[in-house]
């Protein structure tokens, strides 16, 4: 395990991250390399160019992450489309990691995922990545933040659209399990967020509420100078940004991410407002950035947060006075599915409880659908 001190300080893979180093900058790639390989090493190329400190893609398969019936999901720009199937055209294959890892390695970036399974952690756990990220929508996935945490990995997470109260649940699980090594970044659950939307004196709060934690932000506005900068100033250390190769390609994310020339001038202004701070030289945030202090969800996450917070499903039709177990029941986003239990629930019902009615395959576990 890294170094861990009052300073808060540990690597991701060689990069030592919070205290008194640099701001980390990801280069979020996600699913933005549109299925093609050449198109994911282009965009690990314009992170090495920016000067970014690692690239993250995001590892998941659609039948572990949404609901078979999940139904459409409406993108900010209006554009709808199945959500399943968009998914499934979205997966990474398992053979690019290991090259795609190597290729980051080489130009001196760190190379980590997005994990929305526990399944895709055992999978990532054989390339050895410097880190594992936890998506917003997995903050009350316990089964997955347990998983995790295990691994002895610095873990990432963000917050979109969560409550104090689970963030704080998330961060005594990870701990629980003894892992220290934690980012919490604070972000909003729109894509694309306004600036006006963004709540950076959120970061505030999270600094003042967890010491011992190493705070950051992952930005989904379009400007790519603006609100990164004022996170820096006031305390983050990491900064995640989407990137694209061209916000006109097709694709779920290439229109809410920024292009290579504006990476390059993210990085350049971070860097440049470290300086600053670093010689006493007073920096000044736009207002329009920092609204409020109070992490809740927020009119502008709701949609997002019903949407993709997980519940318990069933995977196959369970008969009356079956026992629940990992092959009949999973913890899924629901979409537009109607809601089940929250996946606290999952571990509690798994050889414990059995069915009290027949549950199709695709309903939600409810109150009331189990017995001991």
């Amino acid at each position: 395990m890294a170094i861990q001190n009052q300073l808060n300080e540990f690597f991701i893979g060689k990069t030592k991250i919070g205290g008194t180093s640099p701001c980390f900058i990801v280069a979020e790639i996600g699913i933005n390399f549109n299925g093609k390989y050449k198109d994911a090493v282009s965009l690990i190329d314009v992170a090495t160019k920016a000067g970014c400190n690692a690239v993250k893609f995001q590892f998941f398969t659609a039948k572990k992450m949404y609901v078979e019936n999940a139904g459409d999901y409406i993108k900010t720009n209006g554009r709808k489309g199945d959500i399943f199937e968009l998914i499934k055209k979205a997966e990474l294959p398992e053979n690019w990691i290991p090259r795609l890892k190597k290729y980051a390695g080489a130009r001196g970036l760190e190379f980590f995922l997005t994990v929305c399974d526990e399944e895709g952690a055992d999978i990532l756990e054989k390339f050895s990545i410097s880190a594992y990220k936890i998506a917003s929508y997995e903050i009350t996935h316990v089964p997955l933040l347990r998983h995790v945490a295990r691994k002895g990995r610095p873990v990432i997470f963000s917050s979109a659209g969560s409550t104090v109260e689970e963030i704080e649940r998330g961060l005594k699980i990870l701990k629980e399990e003894g892992n220290n090594e934690i980012v919490l970044l604070h972000c909003i659950g729109k894509y694309p967020a306004p600036l006006k939307e963004l709540n950076l004196n959120i970061i505030s709060n999270l600094k003042k509420r967890f010491p011992k934690i190493v705070i950051g932000y992952s930005d989904h506005s379009l400007d790519p100078i603006i609100a990164p900068c004022a996170a820096v100033i006031l305390g983050a250390k990491l900064i995640e940004k989407h990137i694209t190769l061209d916000r006109n390609l097709p694709g779920n994310d290439n229109y809410c991410a920024i292009e290579p020339d504006e990476l390059f001038s993210m990085v350049r202004a971070i860097r440049k407002i470290e300086e600053k701070i670093k010689n006493g030289i007073k920096v000044e945030i736009n207002p329009l950035v920092l609204g409020s202090f109070k992490r809740k969800t927020y009119k502008g996450e709701e949609y997002v947060r019903n949407f993709a917070y997980r519940c318990v499903f069933a995977v196959k039709k369970i008969k009356k006075g079956t026992f629940f177990s990992k092959d009949n029941i999973a913890v899924l986003r629901p979409g537009n599915a109607e809601r089940g239990l929250e996946p606290k629930y999952y571990e509690l019902l798994v050889g414990r409880y059995k069915s009290s009615r027949t549950i199709e395959k695709g309903e939600p576990i409810k109150k009331g659908y189990y017995e001991k």
